[in-house]
């Protein structure tokens, strides 16, 4: 399962409505959006997910940055790889969670 939580760190809130997709390769696997909290909890939406790369595409659509993308090997399907992004204005940190 890979889970993601937007936090915009400029206004120190979480950023609802922000669109991810999930990719594997070419291949759209999932579309989400974040909710009010700004979390999406499955981005597989249930699927099993094998071993691979893993793209990631958050369309933050901010005055500087128009999309933050992160491609993830997955190596265990069955475990949970979070991964957060962190937002501002000129800045942005992604890094694997809890």
């Amino acid at each position: 399962m890979i889970s993601t939580h937007i936090l915009d760190t400029a206004v120190g809130r979480p950023a609802a409505g922000i669109a991810v997709s999930l990719y594997r390769g070419d291949e759209l696997v999932s579309k989400g959006q974040t909710d009010g909290d700004g979390r999406i909890g499955d981005m597989s939406e249930g699927q099993s997910l094998g071993p691979g790369e893993y793209r990631l595409v958050f369309d933050v659509r901010r005055p500087f940055f128009q999309q933050v993308e992160v491609t993830i090997a997955l190596s265990d399907p069955d475990s949970h790889y979070h991964v957060p992004l962190l937002l501002s204005p000129y800045s942005c940190v992604i890094y694997r969670g809890s």
